[in-house]
């Protein structure tokens, strides 16, 4: 590996060494902002050169791509704490997508990816297995009861697919005039919440 510099204390795995490079661009990004932060500054923060980075990651937008996955955790956790505070299926769902829509924008890291113009990336993100897993666990450790919505476990993670695929929808291509928060709850509990409510008897499974 190019271990080159680093300040003296060079990784032991490549690992390390991409995780380090996201760290130094993550003290760039809380230090100068976004627009004020090259590849250089990065090198420069990890003591290692352009060449370094570049063994690890391609371009600037690539080192963004990690920076604002590596806050995915801490979101999800912070969506959950506000989740839990609706005591139903389908407030539940209906909260999760206004949640979503309203701070993924103005998230610390992942907003960089609509800042740098990477939304695509975001949607790739979302849309992936990983995410739905991670958005099942959350639906998960909600305290309301999915089975009598119709929505045994096995089923959740088609069910964070669909909410997911709904607020990356809303963030990508936004109503005209914009809606509001309440206006946005509106429309999607018209269309969901019926889905959610004990009385529907649908199900989600094939």
């Amino acid at each position: 590996m190019g271990h080159h510099g680093w300040q003296g204390n060079p990784p032991r795995t490549e690992e390390e060494a991409r995780r380090r490079i996201v760290e130094a661009a993550t003290a760039c990004i809380d230090r100068a902002g976004l627009p004020k932060t090259s590849l250089s500054d990065v090198a420069t923060e990890a003591g290692i050169t352009r060449q370094t980075v570049y063994r690890y990651f391609p371009s600037l937008a690539d080192i963004l791509r990690a920076v604002a996955m590596a806050g995915v955790e801490e979101f999800a956790a912070r969506m959950e704490r506000h989740l839990s505070s609706f005591g139903t299926p389908a407030e539940a769902a209906v909260e999760s997508v206004v949640f979503a829509v309203r701070a993924v924008p103005d998230e610390p890291y992942l907003g960089l990816l609509f800042q740098a113009g990477e939304a695509d990336f975001m949607t790739a993100g979302v849309t992936s297995p990983l995410s739905f897993s991670l958005g099942a666990r959350i639906l998960r450790n909600l305290p309301v009861d999915w089975a009598a919505a119709g929505v045994p476990d096995a089923d959740l993670e088609g069910l964070a697919e669909i909410l997911m695929r709904l607020f990356i929808s809303f963030l990508q291509y936004p109503s005209t005039p914009a809606l509001t928060d309440d206006e946005l709850r509106a429309l999607v509990r018209r269309w969901i919440g019926p889905a959610l409510s004990p009385s529907w008897t649908g199900g989600f499974g094939v």
